[in-house]
């Protein structure tokens, strides 16, 4: 089997894979739904902002204890009630817009209630990769979920720019592709009753105790690795990775677009994405300073993309910020998971997705306040330009823990020739 998908040689994960794959595709139909929903029913920049902000205010809440629950229960269990609640929340959203019955209010409502699920279920999924796989196989593993993710990426919001398109443009169009990803989630809870569970690497249930959650935290904080991503991560994933409002404000205010060439954006971003994933899925090892390169190259990326004149430009632009993005949250997410203790792994990554994905609350109300106040373009340029400082600070703390900076640059020569990164920043690949 090719390098690129060695871990597919895993029964367990064949199955998880091919479930995670339809319902990411109903995810990201719903995404450009839920926001082309919101404009139908009159809502501008700020509106969009606070959706998505209440969306994910629930992982900024509830993640760390998420972490905590994750680290307590059979994680394929927990995923299949976590992926059931998020389906019943699309159902009901679905079938509102169908019948002509939402409203900006219950669209805010739905997507709290959806942010809960998703907060319980992000920790789960993310360690129960290391449960199908091995460690030699687990970078490949992320590298291949994230092609997954960023395959349905491209996939999902051209099906629902077009679904949309053909049905009518109003909230109704909305409602059906909404109802579309509601059904998706039998995929996976489908794919994870087949599994064969005396194949899964699953660690000893930590058992209710005191202060579970805060042996988490002081962990993450002893890692200066594990430290320095969370610092760049929370800039980059904060003010920097609102595509959808970014996108949805450029298509519609800048470039006087519909939902079909608001859809296409999405994709053009995904095929970036998904051409980083692929490439990160043959590498065996990650080392910092390519997630240092790759936080700049999105910073960068987003102050270009920010100039650029009209819509044919932007869009063609658009997988140059999606690889850059893909590779910076691979190397992150590959590095916490092979660094993380096994029986401390979901509280780690529970840690790690409250930052990366807790701060949109605040940036995304932040950033439609910006489009809806001042154009689409100063999005993009606050946000790369606040990426930039997190990827300055993040070093700076790197550096303050380690004693030096250097490190991040340093390299050696294994006696066969090939480069690799000396001791401190190789990632160990057995526990």
């Amino acid at each position: 089997m090719s390098p690129t998908f060695r871990a597919l040689h895993n029964h367990n994960y064949r199955l998880y894979a091919a479930g995670s794959l339809v319902s990411n595709t109903g995810t990201w139909m719903q995404r450009v739904a839920q926001d082309w929903l919101v404009l139908t029913l009159g809502g501008g920049g700020t509106a969009l902002g606070i959706t998505t902000g209440l969306q994910f205010l629930p992982v900024l809440l509830l993640s760390p204890y998420a972490g905590v629950i994750a680290d307590r229960f059979p994680k394929r269990r927990l995923l299949q009630l976590t992926q059931a609640s998020m389906g019943v929340m699309s159902l009901l959203l679905g079938v509102l817009a169908v019948t002509g019955s939402a409203q900006i209010w219950m669209v805010y409502v739905i997507a709290f209630a959806f942010g809960v699920g998703s907060a319980f279920d992000g920790p789960a999924r993310q360690s129960f990769v290391s449960e199908m796989v091995g460690p030699d196989d687990l970078t490949n593993a992320v590298g291949l979920n994230s092609a997954s993710f960023n395959l349905a990426r491209l996939l999902g919001p051209a099906l629902a720019g077009l679904m949309i398109h053909a049905l009518g443009d109003g909230s109704r169009a909305t409602g059906w592709v909404i109802l579309i990803n509601a059904v998706s989630y039998a995929a996976v809870i489908g794919q994870l009753e087949r599994m064969d569970r005396r194949a899964l690497r699953s660690p000893k249930p930590t058992g209710r105790r005191p202060g579970a959650l805060v042996e988490g935290v002081r962990y993450v904080r002893s890692q200066p690795r594990m430290v320095m991503i969370l610092v760049l991560v929370f800039f980059a994933g904060t003010f920097g990775m609102n595509f959808m409002i970014t996108s949805a404000l450029m298509a519609t205010q800048e470039f006087g677009k519909g939902a079909g060439e608001f859809g296409v954006l999405g994709s053009a971003l995904a095929v970036g994405s998904l051409a980083g994933a692929l490439l990160a899925a043959r590498r065996e090892r990650i080392r910092l300073r390519l997630l240092v390169l790759a936080a700049v190259g999105f910073g960068t990326a987003l102050l270009v993309a920010s100039a650029l004149p009209t819509y044919l430009t932007f869009a063609l632009f658009s997988p140059v910020i999606g690889f850059c993005t893909l590779t910076m949250l691979n190397s992150a997410n590959a590095t916490i998971q092979l660094s993380a203790a096994p029986e401390l792994r979901g509280r780690v990554l529970a840690l790690y997705m409250t930052i990366v994905m807790g701060g949109t609350p605040i940036g995304s109300p932040v950033i439609g306040f910006v489009g809806e106040h001042f154009g689409a373009r100063w999005t993009l340029v606050s946000g790369g330009l606040l990426t930039l400082v997190g990827v300055v600070a993040a070093v700076a703390v790197y550096a303050r823990m380690t004693g030096g900076w250097r490190a991040l640059l340093a390299e050696t020569r294994t006696p066969s020739g090939r480069r690799t990164a000396p001791a401190d920043l190789e990632l160990a690949t057995a526990r």
